[in-house]
């Protein structure tokens, strides 16, 4: 497939010209929000830090770090880099770990942002001659109206679906033959389990591709949707802090995802000590948006746990590229004393043979912490006898012994019986009382 590109000259840009534009974009940042966001020139006061001090890239280190506390802390306009007037949108978090986070957007973010979500189309193999079906979900939710402008941009049919409603997807899948299924990537199989199901095979689905982001997922994952919908599916990534989707996003290589230097500064630093790590090294990613105006984060930590690399990629660009994020510094469980991350136990649903639809639910019974493992059965698992059952559930117990340290306790339920992935999918209930 010959490679194509969107925006060609600053995807494919020596490397030292793409640092030039990010040192004169980031001085011309700071000084902006400086000028106009009280919040952050009060961390920067309290650092010893002004304009002043910021020449370029080099001089990153020197800034304060935001996190999602200080979102928080300033909601809703507290972080607002432009007058209200000037501002056309709003999109936002699920609000799922706390107050929710408002992210503001001027016409000029919304275009800068589309373009970065054109990017990511043009790299899956997109043109004005495809027709992209957006299943991501519509509304606050950055992934349905991220992707949908992206495909305006690139000139494609765009069907704006929005999640859930499996059947109207199915319908408008087939009449319309969309090319581009853009959704979460556990709708996505759940899109190709239901079309497994009504019969269909990978060569009667006219889908060539697929970007899938918002919500963790493994290479096995990927694997299994390729597999079902006939497709190569790509990783997006994106936080509603910065954008939205189109933040990063995986080439033909797939082998990490180019991330829009042009746009978004990135950074790996070490979790508990802030300090910055060199490249290649496995840390927490913080960004910096360079150019956006309405919420000009500067260095916001993501918690994402990755790795970030210059090396040269077969499709041409020069972006650096971000690892699949491997888990976060802030939604690692500490269970029994043990750290233990979501995608460790998909990873052995998967080598077992299961889906990864999963539920974990943690406890704490007085002082100990209970750990219980929902998974749904897959149908050619399925066993309606209690000895069939407990046996399979034992032998995922132990697996997940030997991947994590610890003993959970593993409960095989019916399929399709935990609410599926058509927004985000809650993997992890924490009943716990751990913070105050």
């Amino acid at each position: 497939m010959e490679q194509r590109y969107y925006q060609k000259e600053i995807e494919t840009m020596p490397v030292e010209e793409i640092k030039k534009l990010q040192s004169q974009k980031l001085v011309k940042q700071v000084q902006h929000v400086w000028d106009h966001v009280p919040y952050y020139r009060a961390l920067m006061e309290e650092k010893g830090v002004t304009p002043a001090d910021i020449h370029g890239i080099e001089d990153l280190y020197k800034l304060p770090f935001l996190s999602k506390a200080d979102l928080r802390d300033a909601y809703p306009y507290g972080l607002l880099g432009k007058p209200l007037k000037d501002c056309v949108r709003i999109q936002s978090t699920s609000g799922t770990t706390g107050r929710r986070v408002v992210a503001f957007y001027t016409q000029h973010d919304v275009d800068l942002w589309e373009d970065c979500c054109a990017r990511a189309i043009v790299a899956a193999g997109g043109s004005e001659e495809d027709v992209v079906q957006v299943a991501y979900g519509y509304g606050l939710f950055t992934g349905g109206a991220g992707m949908h402008g992206g495909s305006h941009k690139v000139g494609s049919l765009t069907l704006p679906m929005s999640s859930g409603n499996t059947e109207r997807q199915i319908q408008f899948m087939q009449d319309l033959s969309a090319t581009i299924l853009c959704c979460t990537p556990s709708y996505a199989a759940y899109i190709g389990e239901t079309l497994k199901e009504q019969g269909y095979t990978p060569d009667q689905i006219p889908l060539k591709a697929g970007i899938f982001g918002a919500e963790p997922w493994t290479e096995e994952m990927r694997r299994g949707i390729e597999k079902t919908l006939g497709i190569k599916a790509y990783d997006i990534y994106g936080l509603t802090e910065t954008s939205g989707p189109g933040v990063a996003f995986e080439c033909c290589e797939q082998t990490g995802m180019h991330i829009n230097e042009d746009h978004f500064l990135a950074e790996i630093i070490d979790p508990d000590t802030g300090e910055v790590l060199p490249e290649g090294s496995k840390g927490e990613l913080v960004f910096t948006s360079l150019d956006k105006e309405a919420f000009p984060l500067l260095r916001y930590r993501t918690r994402d746990i990755c790795v970030l690399s210059r090396k040269k990629c077969s499709c041409g660009r020069t972006l650096i590229k971000m690892a699949k994020p491997m888990g976060r510094s802030d939604d690692m469980m500490i269970i029994r004393g043990v750290n233990v991350f979501p995608s460790q136990i998909e990873a052995v649903l998967l080598k077992e043979g299961y889906e990864p639809n999963y539920q974990i639910v943690v406890d704490r019974v007085g002082n100990n912490d209970t750990f219980d493992v929902n998974v749904e059965m897959n149908p050619d698992k399925f066993t309606d006898t209690v000895s069939g059952i407990t046996e399979q559930e034992r032998a995922l117990a132990n697996a997940m012994k030997i991947m994590l340290g610890i003993n959970p306790k593993v409960h095989l339920v019916a399929p399709k019986s935990i609410v599926c992935s058509e927004g985000k999918a809650v993997r992890v209930i924490d009943k716990r009382k751990l913070h105050d």
